[in-house]
């Protein structure tokens, strides 16, 4: 547990609420919308995931780098959420590859961190009123002003930044060998573990900008195409949903998370927010088509509204905790997509399988 008397740490809501703990990590103040997540393991993963872009990010698990941070388990080049929120957070991590603590890793990658909050009681307020704005200042010397603190949160709209852009390559990346089948990646925020899984099926991988036009992917001649998971709002991308429409029936499409929202958007359909998302490695998923249920990894805030999607897209997952849509899939192409993360990383690999299917439907097409 970090020790009192170093950094001080405070989490300003926008609805006023503050909670003052102990800091570890960078020195600086963060704003961000505060989101929680219910995975007991894989901090590091959810750190590095692109899809926290702009996101405050609050664990559930009371016990938080007991096994430090190590060179393998990024999902991106950086810490991508502004700040961290733990109930405690561990000093003396014990793990084989371990090179750094919690605090050097976020003091590494400039980003505070706050230890020592109720995080159940911040949790049960999130659930109750919805994710919110929110700010984190991690300092040494004298409090900072909390009313400056509570103005930068509620200065804050989530909604209408576009962080795709942020979190997007600039410029194309290879992954694969010659000779294997070509997939284009659009990277709206994409996690590494996506591009290690195609590569192992030995499917070479064009990571591509996610304001990549139809006509500039179709250059590249690929056999498939994967629109990835991201950050932000949906309906922000409505350039990335009309590149998505202009490429059906050309080849194999495969939307995962964003990208399955982006691919309801391409055909018309609406996505709504919700109340606090769906954040962690334990969500029970209903398969329509067989009836089976596999316990999904998921990082989403906003969902597809099912009756919003046309005729010729069939609804084939169901979230059994709140009902919501999972997944579709084109009743003539081969287009599907599911809102959750089959490549895991942290959760289980119940999901894998559907990389599988992606590679057989560009093997067939």
């Amino acid at each position: 547990m970090l020790e009192a008397g170093k950094k001080k740490g405070i989490l300003v809501l926008s609805d006023g609420s503050i909670f003052r703990g102990l800091g570890f990590g960078a020195e600086k103040v963060s704003v961000g919308e505060l989101v929680f997540n219910t995975s007991m393991m894989g901090y590091q993963e959810a750190l590095t995931d692109p899809s926290y872009a702009g996101q405050i990010l609050l664990m559930t698990y009371p016990l938080i780098g007991n096994y430090g941070a190590n060179k393998g388990d990024f999902e991106s080049k950086k810490v991508q959420v502004p700040a961290f929120v733990v109930r405690e957070a561990c000093e003396l991590p014990s793990h084989k590859d371990s090179n750094a603590t919690l605090d050097e890793f976020l003091g590494r990658n400039n980003t505070p961190g706050i230890a020592g909050l109720d995080t159940r009681s911040i949790v049960r307020r999130i659930r109750e009123r919805g994710v919110m704005p929110a700010c984190v200042c991690v300092y040494s010397g004298n409090e900072p002003d909390t009313a400056g603190l509570l103005a930068k949160a509620n200065a804050l709209d989530y909604s209408k930044i576009n962080f795709v852009e942020q979190a997007s390559v600039k410029k194309e990346e290879e992954y694969g060998a010659p000779g294997w089948k070509k997939i284009a990646l659009i990277d709206c925020g994409a996690k590494q573990s996506i591009i290690r899984e195609l590569v192992k099926r030995e499917l070479s991988v064009t990571v591509l900008p996610w304001n990549s036009s139809s006509m500039s992917i179709l250059s590249h001649d690929p056999d498939g195409v994967l629109i990835s998971n991201g950050p932000g709002d949906p309906a922000l991308l409505g350039n990335v949903a009309k590149t998505a429409k202009e490429l059906f029936g050309k080849m194999p499409i495969f939307g995962i998370c964003l990208g399955h929202q982006i691919l309801a958007h391409a055909v018309g359909g609406k996505t709504f927010k919700l109340r606090f998302g769906h954040r962690g490695s334990n969500h029970p998923v209903k398969d329509l088509e067989t009836g089976a249920v596999t316990i999904t990894s998921q990082n989403h805030g906003y969902a597809v509204d099912e009756k919003s999607l046309p005729k010729e897209f069939v609804p084939t997952k169901l979230n059994l905790n709140d009902r919501t849509n999972e997944g579709m899939k084109h009743r003539e192409l081969p287009i599907f997509s599911v809102q959750y993360h089959p490549e895991a990383n942290p959760g289980p690999l119940d999901s894998l399988g559907l990389f599988d299917e992606f590679k057989r439907l560009v093997e067939e097409y």
